[in-house]
């Protein structure tokens, strides 16, 4: 088939209908704010969107498989602060050189746990990966003693965080854009890939067929791992700075994202461009929130809800509606 065949299959109903989303709400924030149909803006936008597109990349994969990795908060912050502090781990000369893949390395190391608990100890991926999660939690707390890590960037973190490789493109963005294209080509042309959508849908059967599940377990949670500590990298050269509880506000956007572009939360189906699309939504979802703050209305009524807060339920929401409708269509199957 040729590869514009390939592409035209990703766009299926649940793509659309989120990339339809997209232009409502741009609409929607236009009416506030024109500035929100700005090219600025929008590349802006899309800028912010990258960070929560590298990590939705890794658990993608993760969600395909039918399990789900809860671990992401801390694999961020491990990411950034491991690759900050990299000078203390490896000294001065190796770890300015080395910050950022040994930031990414830590990250791939939680995945490897998580993919070892679940695919061979068969522990459950919610449980496991929120255990880890919390492992990386007080390891992290340990090593700042309590309190905020004293590192900075690096040069070239900042530069990966808000240069520019070509012009008008943040390179940001352009990470996420390979890295895409690396995981649209695995998933559509690789055996790896079909074998991923397979176990989704039955990996029972995967496995009496002589596949082993496991190892593609493994290196899904793997992938996943080192996604959220690339994030974590990227947002530390965005701050200049790591810091505690950095990856806490991507769990639920990053979950969301995923299911708004038509993965299945419980495996076998789902399409990275949906994924995309979904990501973006959720960026502009988020930015329309700040802007246009309908929270406002509730306090009129004497409801008082802070934005945060109200983004956390908008969110909760958006999981919770897509679940009954992809969960159902999946049961009925």
């Amino acid at each position: 088939m040729s590869s514009t065949g390939v592409i035209a299959r990703q766009f299926d109903r649940a793509t659309i209908i989120a990339f339809a989303c997209i232009v409502i709400l741009l609409l929607v924030g236009a009416a506030e704010e024109p500035a929100f149909l700005s090219p600025k803006y929008l590349l802006q936008q899309l800028h912010t969107a990258a960070f929560l597109g590298v990590v939705a990349t890794g658990v993608m994969l993760v969600i395909l498989l039918g399990h789900i990795d809860l671990s992401i908060p801390w694999t961020i912050g491990v990411g950034g602060m491991m690759a900050t502090g990299a000078t203390g781990f490896l000294g001065p000369e190796w770890g300015i050189t080395l910050a950022v893949p040994f930031g990414i390395l830590c990250g791939a190391l939680i995945g490897a746990v998580n993919g070892l608990g679940v695919a061979y100890l068969r522990a459950p991926a919610m449980i496991f990966t929120l255990g880890m999660n919390a492992v990386a939690q007080g390891l992290m707390v340990y090593h700042t003693g309590g309190f905020a890590p004293q590192d900075r960037a690096t040069e070239f973190m900042r530069e990966l965080a808000v240069g520019h490789l070509f012009p008008g493109i943040p390179n940001p963005l352009l990470i996420w854009i390979i890295m895409g294209g690396v995981v649209m080509f695995m998933l559509n042309r690789t055996t790896l890939g079909r074998q991923i959508y397979a176990i989704g849908t039955q990996e029972r059967a995967v496995f009496l067929s002589g596949v082993d599940t496991r190892k593609v377990v493994m290196i899904c949670f793997v992938i996943s791992g080192a996604c959220a500590a690339a994030t974590g990298v990227l947002l530390a050269g965005w701050a200049n700075r790591s810091y505690q509880a950095m990856g806490d506000p991507y769990l639920l956007p990053t979950i969301a994202a995923i299911i708004l572009g038509g993965t299945n939360v419980l495996g076998g189906r789902g399409k990275y461009v949906g994924t995309v699309a979904g990501v973006i939504l959720i960026t502009i979802l988020q930015s329309m929130l700040s802007v246009v703050q309908p929270q406002r209305y509730f306090a009129q009524l004497g409801i008082d809800i802070p934005a945060d807060t109200f983004r956390q339920v908008v969110f909760g929401v958006v999981i919770i509606g897509m679940l009954l409708i992809y969960g159902r269509q999946q049961l009925v199957r």
